[in-house]
């Protein structure tokens, strides 16, 4: 059956909530029962039995979808021990005495977040705290940390096929491959991705640039100058973390740089030890296999951290356990938003809403070269308006891929369309997590992390835009060399501009 227009209801309906209510899981659940009104021809009842028992309960005894679920339980409970363990702290104090110069401790940050790969919410909270005493003492701007944490949280996470991001993305494209009966890989597809994931990549490079060229402009640039006159002084530790307990010895300051290293390199070992047999990582493996195979890893590091933490006494084994369980509960949220998500997919395909956008677009005579440029545009209007990347890439990617079938355009090229425009607006928006995580975890005021990294952001993202067109035409990765030529090229000519517009600062 043809809904025709009313099967851009539930999107639309998912969207204008998200940006009004800045609540994800509300914005898809109305959009869902949207969806149902519809195919019960607008009874309640009817569309509450069905929301529940054809979309909700279906989705959730997926066997695929039921794996993914266990997996990012697991992996809540391994980010939230990496968090309360203290070893991200004791790592990067310990290369302190290396870093002592503007230059090494920007470098150091930036290397930092990407070491914290595994949780682009934990990134801010781990490398903020222990390089903001270093940048004060360097007289580097809080405002400057805040714009690294940033982009070295969501944009090294997106990359990663096997943490959070990467699961809950290959969840979404399978689900809609599934709904158009395409026999691709969703791994596969996800890695094919990452060259067209043009803003992460623009926004993660920008950082060593700014570093080594020196170059701020705009607003970070004046904030720069003012720390650069600042005459405080700063303590490496904050109180709270000095206190320690007398009676028992347990605390975070008895933390190993060891207790991130090896419970990382577990996860890693686990993974493509059991995988290595089937030709992972240069063959295509089963879904199901390579779910099983990183669940077990996580599962194994969690046990050596734990192991760590009681060893060295950073905290008692029944608190750790509880840290851990605490994780795992911490990604309801995510499991949740998941289901809903696959459920909204599920009515837009039955719907037909991306048949209905494409027969629009096609008798407009719409270019099919514009198509990733036009999904990086609106995923990014998204983001901004509700502040949340994961809910973006629930709402468009149904969307995105139909179209990429429709128009030619390989589904590679439309997923990273998709992500980059997630992440464009979340890092434009003042209601993102990660921005104000960011903000937080700097002890940089929100409204002037916003300012000062607006230009930076929207510098990357005109750029990307470019790109895509070029991506539309070529169908090509050469689209990435373009925009990392065309962002060298800029800070050229910025570092070249009068004093106001952006010279050395």
């Amino acid at each position: 059956m043809n809904y025709g227009i009313l099967s851009l209801l539930p999107p639309i309906i998912a969207v204008i909530l998200a940006i009004k209510s800045k609540n994800v899981i509300l914005s898809l659940f109305c959009g869902g029962f949207a969806g149902v009104m519809i195919f019960s021809h607008g009874n309640p009842f009817l569309a509450v039995k069905s929301m529940i028992g054809d979309y909700l309960f279906v989705q959730l005894t997926d066997s695929y979808n039921a794996g993914v679920i266990v997996l990012i339980v697991f992996i809540g409970g391994f980010i939230k021990l990496m968090e309360k363990s203290g070893g991200a702290q004791a790592f990067s104090q310990s290369v302190y005495r290396y870093v002592n110069t503007k230059l090494k401790a920007q470098l150091c940050a930036w290397a930092g977040g990407i070491v914290i790969f595994f949780s682009d919410l934990g990134t801010p909270l781990l490398v903020g705290p222990v390089f903001r005493p270093l940048f004060d003492k360097l007289k580097i701007s809080r405002e400057k940390l805040a714009w690294i944490l940033d982009s070295t949280s969501s944009p090294v996470a997106i990359l990663i096929p096997f943490i959070g991001w990467g699961v809950y993305i290959m969840g979404l494209i399978q689900s809609e491959f599934d709904n158009l009966g395409v026999m691709d890989s969703d791994y596969t597809t996800f890695v094919q991705a990452i060259p067209f994931q043009i803003y992460a990549i623009l926004a993660i490079i920008m950082i060593p640039l700014v570093a080594f060229t020196k170059l701020d402009f705009s607003q970070m640039k004046k904030a720069e100058l003012r720390a650069g006159k600042s005459n405080e002084t700063f303590s490496f530790m904050h109180e709270d973390e000095e206190k320690g307990s007398a009676e028992t010895g347990y605390s975070r300051k008895n933390a190993k740089p060891v207790m991130v290293v090896l419970p990382i390199l577990v996860v890693f070992v686990t993974l493509f030890g059991t995988l290595a047999p089937a030709g992972f990582p240069f063959k295509k493996v089963d879904g199901n296999e390579f779910r099983v195979a990183l669940t077990m890893g996580y599962f194994f590091g969690a046990i050596v951290l734990m192991a760590f933490i009681c060893i060295f006494k950073v905290m008692r084994f029944k608190d750790t356990f509880k840290v851990y369980v605490e994780g795992m509960k911490g990604m309801t949220d995510v499991a949740v938003t998941l289901i809903l998500a696959w459920s909204l997919g599920k009515m837009i395909s039955g719907l037909g809403t991306a048949e209905f956008i494409v027969e629009f677009l096609q008798a407009m005579r719409f270019s099919a070269a514009l198509v990733p440029a036009c999904i990086f545009l609106f995923g990014a209007f998204v983001s901004f308006s509700t502040g949340s990347s994961w809910g973006t890439f629930a709402i468009m990617m149904p969307l995105a891929i139909p179209m990429a079938q429709a128009f030619g355009i390989p589904f590679a090229i439309a997923v990273g369309a998709v992500l980059s425009g997630g992440l464009f607006g979340d890092h434009c928006s003042p209601i993102s997590d990660t921005t104000i995580l960011s903000s937080t975890g700097a002890e940089c005021d929100l409204v002037e992390h916003i300012r000062t990294q607006l230009p930076y952001a929207v510098v990357n993202g005109i750029i990307a835009f470019a790109a895509y067109i070029i991506a539309g035409v070529t169908k090509s990765p050469a689209a990435l060399l373009f925009a990392v030529a065309a962002l060298v090229a800029v800070m050229i000519v910025f570092n070249r501009l009068p004093d106001k517009m952006g010279k050395r600062a």
